[in-house]
Order: structure tokens, then C-alpha cells, then sequence
């Protein structure tokens, strides 16, 4: 007569040895996930040269800064898959092409460039690539980099965008 109370099951049809197995194998897995992320991912917040870096700051300032002197102001909208742009201020001739960069706030390899073409009476137009929704960080220059123009447009773009140089000029020190 054998009591059945006292037969034991084996180790593997127990739950106890399961869940302690199961801690540090999720510890192994979501090690694994954190190494692949990061060997896909892009680090594109580390500057190798620093110091050039802020020397570029100053030269964007610059930019910025000629961009209020010449009282820029451009609007965007979205009109049947294209992007259209009207360009205002005080330009003596308008640019035959600018640059807009759409930036992605988190994902640079999203980041697109678009070069849109003088139509006429500061009117300018390109194709409107497929972006996903979003925030965007927008920048506007001319061809030559003389000024630049910045802002955020939101995607999908439903309504007029308007970017405008404001506020005062600020001059920078040279450095060295």
C-alpha cells in the first residue's frame, strides 16, 4: 500500500522550478534585445570635434540673423501631393531654388531634404515625399546657405505652416 499523498511528481511537472528558471532567462532575452538594439541603431548625438561644432553655431546665427535683416517670412502648404511655398521680405530677386530639410526629432535616418523650385512672383514647389505623422523640425535656406528660416510643421500638413525670421538681431563675437 503506497499513500499517494507521499508520491512525489517529477522536478519538471512542478510550477516552482519553472518560475525560478524563467527569472533570469528574461534577464538573458531582454539582454539579447538591448544588444540589438543598440548595434541597429544609430547614435547620431555624439560630436567628434566639438569645437568646430560651436564655431558652426556662430555661422548659424548668422544665417539667422540675415534672415531678420531681410524680414523673411515664407508660408507652406500641402496642394495636391506637392509642396508649395510663398517666400516674403525684402529680397531685391528671389532665389531660383531653396532647400527645406524636414528633421525628424528622434529618428535621423528619416530625416529628408527637398529642393524646391522658383515658379514665379516668390513661389516655389517640389513633389511631397510619404513622411509618417508627426512633429518635424523644419529648416528653409537659400541655395548659397545665406540665411536660413526655421520652424515645425506637423504632419499631415492640413493646414498653412508659416515660418518668420523674428525677434532682434544678435550679433556674435568672434572667436578664436
Amino acid at each position: 500500500m503506497t499513500n499517494p499523498a507521499l508520491q512525489s511528481n517529477p522536478w519538471y511537472r512542478e510550477p516552482w522550478p519553472w518560475f525560478l528558471i524563467s527569472l533570469p532567462a528574461s534577464a538573458v532575452a531582454a539582454g539579447l534585445v538591448t544588444v540589438w538594439i543598440a548595434a541597429t541603431s544609430a547614435d547620431g548625438l555624439v560630436v567628434g570635434d566639438y569645437y568646430k561644432a560651436g564655431l558652426a553655431i556662430n555661422q548659424t546665427l548668422a544665417r539667422d540673423d540675415a534672415a531678420r535683416a531681410l524680414a523673411l517670412s515664407a508660408t507652406i502648404k500641402s496642394e495636391n501631393g506637392a509642396l508649395t511655398l510663398a517666400l516674403g521680405g525684402r529680397m531685391q530677386a528671389y532665389p531660383e531654388q531653396l532647400t527645406l530639410t524636414l528633421a525628424h526629432p528622434t529618428r535621423q535616418g528619416m530625416d529628408r531634404t527637398l529642393v524646391l523650385v522658383h515658379t514665379g512672383g516668390g513661389r516655389y514647389r517640389a513633389a511631397l515625399p510619404l513622411l509618417p505623422a508627426g512633429k518635424w523640425q523644419v529648416q528653409l535656406a537659400d541655395h548659397e546657405a545665406a540665411w536660413r528660416l526655421g520652424g515645425v510643421l506637423h504632419i499631415p500638413l492640413d493646414r498653412a505652416v508659416t515660418l518668420a525670421a523674428s525677434g532682434p538681431i544678435v550679433h556674435q563675437p568672434e572667436g578664436d
